[in-house]
């Protein structure tokens, strides 16, 4: 049942894309052309297989990431503090590793390593359920599988992310992240919904299986692709490591528009994990709502994340990228403060919770145009660094918003410290107010490598 709903999910909101994206098409031909015109990728078997590993293993993460924290709460009474150090592994690995990760992806074959990876984080994950079965699970285990699978999480993206020119042309890229991008939200859709119902039926250690299999189904996908990848490139130039970092970080400090977008981010990403800490805490014991209550709601965040990317040109095409940039992204943080003011008939509580997932549509516009602008003004050569450094900012102010989103929870509570994430959310946008990014009115050319 569950996969036919996810068929006619993907059918439905496939062909609104077509519509939107073919205006001229009559709209009584357009079901016939959702489903005939398979070609391009869609011809490609290598690239179905990485899309179909993709695919799973982005629903087996959903289904993760939604009960890691139920297990906690449900299943080992943790603390507000013990939830958030719980979420603090999850980030840690990333703030870690990032910035050397890209080093170690070049200098390894990227097919194998993102299938080593997969592998293990099956193994890791299994433990989980394993451990509950038996009535040994704890939570310092909860807390050292999650900082094992991240850092294997953190080595599979971006070797992830490097691997797919190996596979398709170059000419066939932006069709082929479309297609990863489109079905990332499709998920979202089911995933969250399906959680829910696996934590209420199964418990939550039980759908932490789930995920383990979506990693082993990943590897297999992997595994079956044919194209060899080229061979590896050693390092010549005698450029370091370290070398490399800091050329990177003095990009983004010194360029207003890189500098605007990582001050964002960090202000962001610090006070939203402040909130994102509490918030299951907060659902289950404060609103007591069942799982798979919000659950259904978080699925919302799915839909509204696909059409976010639909309308993402043409609202920039109507208000300008600087006024699209701004807006999007005071929308997004502004929504947040709904969900801590919840409160009266459940009903109303249910609004409040579940309005904020539209906003995952602003959310998703402000991130195409961030990436489009990133690429526009960084040179080719030095867009990885800078990639990197952006992406570093973002996992160490998660870090540090879900410590201090703990420290709140268990302070003054779990509605407070989502109060005070929800209100630091808000002077973020002044970042981008003031800085040239307000200026913009189209994406600007690339710039040339120099």
């Amino acid at each position: 049942m569950h996969a036919r709903l996810g068929q006619s999910t993907v059918a439905t909101l496939w062909h609104i894309a077509s519509r939107r994206q073919s205006p001229g098409l009559h709209c009584m031909r357009a079901p016939v052309s959702a489903y005939s015109r398979f070609d391009g990728l869609w011809r490609h078997p290598d690239f179905l297989k990485l899309w179909a590993g993709h695919t799973v293993s982005m629903a087996g993460s959903l289904i993760g990431r939604f009960a890691l924290p139920l297990i906690a709460i449900l299943s080992l009474d943790a603390s507000p503090g013990q939830v958030a150090l719980l979420r603090m592994a999850d980030h840690l690995p990333g703030v870690v590793i990032g910035l050397v990760a890209g080093v170690w992806v070049d200098r390894l074959r990227r097919r194998p390593l993102m299938i080593w990876t997969d592998v293990g984080r099956a193994l890791l994950l299994a433990s989980i359920p394993l451990a509950a079965v038996l009535g040994l699970l704890t939570l310092a285990q909860l807390v050292v599988v999650v900082i094992a699978a991240g850092t294997l999480t953190a080595l599979f993206e971006i070797a992830s992310r490097s691997y797919l020119p190996s596979v398709i042309s170059r000419e066939e890229l932006v069709e082929g992240n479309s297609k990863l991008q489109a079905s990332s939200s499709i998920v979202e859709v089911g995933a969250f919904g399906f959680a829910g119902l696996l934590v209420q039926v199964l418990t939550a250690p039980i759908a932490i299986l789930i995920d383990a299999v979506s990693f082993v189904v990943s590897a297999l996908c992997l595994g079956g692709i044919r194209k060899p990848e080229p061979p590896v490139r050693p390092s010549t130039d005698g450029h370091t490591t370290g070398m490399a970092i800091r050329d990177g970080l003095r990009l983004v400090v010194h360029d207003p528009i890189l500098r605007a977008l990582a001050g964002a981010k960090a202000t962001n990403e610090f006070f939203l994990f402040i909130w994102v800490s509490m918030l299951l805490v907060f659902l289950t014991r404060d609103l007591e709502m069942d799982p798979v209550v919000f659950g259904v709601l978080f699925a919302i965040g799915g839909v509204a994340s696909f059409f976010g990317a639909v309308w993402a040109g043409g609202v920039e095409r109507r208000l300008g990228l600087g006024p699209t940039l701004i807006v999007s992204f005071f929308i997004t943080s502004a929504t947040v403060l709904l969900v801590p003011l919840a409160a009266g008939p459940f009903l109303l509580v249910v609004v409040m919770v579940g309005l904020p997932q539209f906003a995952d549509a602003t959310a998703v516009i402000y991130q195409i145009h961030e990436e489009s602008l990133i690429q526009s003004t960084v040179p080719d050569e030095s867009l990885g660094r800078v990639t990197s450094c952006l992406r570093v900012v973002g996992w160490t102010a998660m870090l540090l918003g879900t410590i201090v989103g703990g420290i709140l929870g268990e302070t003054i509570g779990p509605r407070g410290a989502m109060l005070v994430g929800g209100i630091g959310m808000l002077p973020a946008v002044l970042w981008l107010l003031f800085s040239p990014i307000r200026h913009l009115r189209s994406t600007p050319i690339a710039s040339s490598a120099a």
